[in-house]
């Protein structure tokens, strides 16, 4: 820039010099008065020209700035001496993604390799990452140097996530077998049944009603089965993704609690709300959410009703916020608590598992399809949150899930129940 302005202060002396020159001077210097114009012509016109080019190297640079800031990939800029380098620069995509992972991220033993390997060679080093936390994530990393070997020239990383192919690959295998698992023991009491009535029972009118309402159970479990896989699969899609809209919690919940009246009524059980007034918003999806409470709550009415029979059970469902020493942040906790029959100790750490059931002739009876706790799982670590299960036998179970008032990726969600 000062160069650009000296030489335009030089060109137009110049120019003076000449238009004083030949107006006044002698003869013999009037002579030089033509090669003074031409020169500051050509300073003039060199300095546009440099003009113009820093002008078009801004531009460019502005437009390639623009073009990374615009990437869909997460991409990083490391500066320093090599051993030492510091991220100097991110693009929002990176930002968005992951925030203040991004020094656990260069501690990634995959990652630090390709750093090291990149400082010695001339192409790019490609490596693939697997991030345990805030929820499993597998990324593909390109880094790149820019520079000769052995300088201390800047080196980028491009992340691309690829969890949702590689979760979509899983899933469908996982769908295939599970689907194939659970759905067999209905399908062959369908098939039975229909053989029977085809065979032995033809046109046997006592056994004909009994016979078809068992059918239309098994059809239903069947129906259940493949709704909530469904569910499950769209939910597993979207984990990695934290909401980003803003809602109230409180409105939700009890907007839960008038969905679940039909269920409360034909269990003759009782559902008592305590929500307080000061909940902060939230970033959630109310849909997922609806789910998680709509499916604690039924639980909690079916057990309840095990061990209450006709008379029902009683359930309570609380919700209020929670400094920030109880979890590292502020958040909503919200419990469910049921006074049925409890659950085992021992069983606790896999009661969210696809298809577990602690007890197989306890879930047939109330026609549980042993994926709506796997489904809630999902949601709360969607919701960077924690789920939390407790449970007494004989006195009963308390589900409490916790959700963050700012999803803050260093939170980790928790896996296990």
């Amino acid at each position: 820039v000062w160069s650009v302005a000296a030489g335009v202060v030089l060109a137009r002396d110049l120019r003076r010099f000449s238009e004083a020159l030949a107006a006044s001077a002698p003869a013999e210097l009037r002579l030089i008065t033509p090669g003074l114009t031409n020169l500051a012509q050509r300073i003039i016109h060199t300095i546009a020209a440099e003009r113009q080019s820093r002008e078009a190297v801004t531009a460019d640079a502005n437009y390639s700035h623009s073009l990374l800031n615009r990437l869909p990939d997460a991409l990083f800029q490391l500066d320093g001496p090599p051993g030492a380098r510091r991220i100097v620069w991110r693009n929002p995509a990176a930002v968005r993604a992951y925030g203040a992972e991004e020094s656990a991220l260069l501690r990634h033993p995959q990652l630090r390799a390709a750093l090291a390997e990149v400082e010695l060679a001339e192409q790019p080093v490609r490596a693939t990452i697997s991030l345990a936390t805030p929820v499993p994530r597998d990324l593909d990393a390109t880094v790149i140097r820019s520079g000769d070997t052995g300088r201390a020239a800047p080196i980028y990383i491009l992340l691309a996530d690829r969890t949702r192919e590689r979760e979509l690959n899983r899933m469908r295998a996982d769908f295939v077998a599970n689907a194939s698992h659970e759905l067999r023991t209905p399908l062959t009491s369908l098939i039975g049944f229909i053989e029977t009535l085809r065979g032995p029972a033809l046109g046997d009118a006592e056994a004909l009603p009994r016979f078809l309402a068992i059918m239309a159970e098994q059809a239903e479990r069947m129906q259940r089965i493949i709704a909530d896989l469904l569910s499950l699969s769209r939910i597993e899609m979207t984990e990695h993704q934290p909401p980003a809209e803003q809602i109230e919690i409180g409105p939700v919940l009890r907007q839960v609690a008038g969905f679940m009246e039909p269920v409360l009524e034909k269990a003759s059980a009782t559902l008592t709300l305590d929500i307080a007034a000061d909940l902060p918003a939230l970033p959630g999806d109310s849909g997922q959410l609806t789910l998680v409470f709509g499916n604690l709550i039924d639980n909690a009415v079916k057990y309840s009703a095990l061990k209450h029979g006709a008379a029902g059970g009683t359930v309570v469902m609380t919700a209020h916020a929670t400094p920030d020493a109880d979890f590292n942040q502020p958040g909503v906790l919200v419990s469910v608590v049921d006074d049925g029959p409890g659950i085992a100790r021992e069983h606790l750490p896999r009661l969210t598992e696809r298809f577990y059931r602690a007890d197989k002739g306890r879930a047939r009876a109330v026609g549980g399809t042993g994926l709506g706790l796997a489904i809630v799982k999902h949601v709360v670590m969607r919701h960077r949150g924690r789920l939390l299960i407790d449970s007494v036998e004989g006195e009963g179970t308390t589900c409490r899930v916790w959700l963050p008032a700012a999803t803050l990726a260093a939170v980790p969600a928790r896996r296990s129940a």
